[in-house]
């Protein structure tokens, strides 16, 4: 391990003098790509620094410990205990920064919300998940921008698509994909019987044109007027947009602009990100098990998490915790099944790796 954090900090070393280069600071593509390995590798220099910070400490304090003085051997005895498991959490937070990084973690996201099993109901909570996750953008600082949605007639939607830009936003997010189930009391339900419904999330790294190659010749592109609510104008130009990807045989219909132009852009957007995820997904299914757990974040045909209003109880399965704190939840507040998330996936990947236990 500190054969490869003393690797880390030659290059971090080699990054800064490239920056100071008035030649590289004349080349923007690659000025941006050095100032984003300089940026990932800053923590586990700082991390290492304060790790040997802590070891010289506790070498010092051990040399004390041989003092005649006894008022000062118990002064370092005394230190010792502090420095000792912080030296342990220096170690253990190291391990983890040496991960292998998912190369998607930098990235905006695509971000869709589908209706599943429970016909209106599941058609309603989806714009209340939606609704969820928009709030904790928020919280976040992150930007979001809605590319689609298609809405029902009891105010709910069959489906919502959204881009979100911000920092490492696929690295947060990428553990809410998957299938959540609600179970509550439907408006509609005069018997007060619980009704259990599905929504699917999919959480889709954001494709560049570098990342998936298109060509123009696989593509049908067909317009039309827009359908459904929408003000003066909607039905009125072929504005509407879809695009047929014919390798693939995937289809993406955008109608939400009255420009036909921003649709088509639109739809292209959504296509590339999927085109990506599927062939990262067919990547991973040939890699082992071990490697997929630490890349991947299951099958999105899974039940990952329940919902449970009459008890205002939520449960992600995949970890086995239970929250009794579902209003809070709904309104954003999902830092605390985030960062559980993300710490059980760190010592799978840790274990996988030999160094669980260490």
């Amino acid at each position: 391990m500190f054969d490869k954090l003393d690797a880390v900090v030659a290059r971090f070393s080699e990054i800064e003098s490239r920056l100071a280069d008035p030649e590289i600071a004349s080349k923007p593509g690659d000025f941006r790509r050095l100032s984003q390995e300089h940026a990932g590798l800053q923590e586990i220099v700082a991390e290492y620094q304060n790790y040997k910070k802590i070891s010289s400490d506790i070498e010092s304090n051990r040399e004390l410990l041989r003092e005649s003085d006894a008022e000062i051997a118990a002064m370092a005895k005394e230190e010792l205990r502090t420095l000792e498991p912080e030296l342990e959490n220096s170690i253990q937070k190291l391990r983890i920064l040496l991960l292998p990084k998912d190369p998607n973690d930098e990235k905006n996201i695509l971000f869709e919300v589908r209706a599943g099993a429970g016909g209106d109901e599941a058609a309603l909570f989806v714009g209340e998940l939606f609704r969820l996750y928009q709030r904790y953008a928020e919280r976040q600082g992150w930007r979001v921008d809605l590319l689609s949605a298609s809405p029902t007639g009891l105010g709910g939607f069959k489906e919502i698509i959204c881009e979100i830009q911000g920092t490492r936003v696929f690295s947060r997010l990428k553990w809410e994909a998957g299938v959540h189930r609600v179970q509550r009391v439907p408006a509609t339900e005069a018997q007060g019987r619980i009704h259990t419904s599905t929504v699917t999330v999919a959480v889709l790294p954001e494709a560049e044109e570098v990342d998936v190659t298109i060509n123009p010749t696989d593509l049908r592109i067909d317009v039309f007027r827009s359908g459904g609510a929408g003000g003066q104008g909607v039905n009125t130009t072929d504005s509407a947009v879809r695009i047929t990807h014919i390798p693939s045989g995937l289809v993406v219909v955008c109608q939400d602009e009255r420009s036909q132009l921003k649709n088509k852009d639109k739809a292209m957007k959504i296509l590339r990100s999927r085109l990506l995820d599927a062939e990262q997904e067919r990547a991973a299914k040939s890699h082992s098990d071990a490697r997929r757990s630490m890349v991947g974040t299951g099958d999105r045909s899974e039940r990952i998490r329940t919902y449970n209003f009459p008890q205002g109880r939520l449960t992600d399965h995949r970890i086995g915790l239970t929250l009794y704190q579902l209003p809070e939840v709904m309104e954003g507040k999902i830092d605390e099944i985030l960062n559980a998330l993300v710490a059980h996936y760190q010592m799978e990947a840790l274990k996988a790796q030999g160094l669980g236990t260490q």
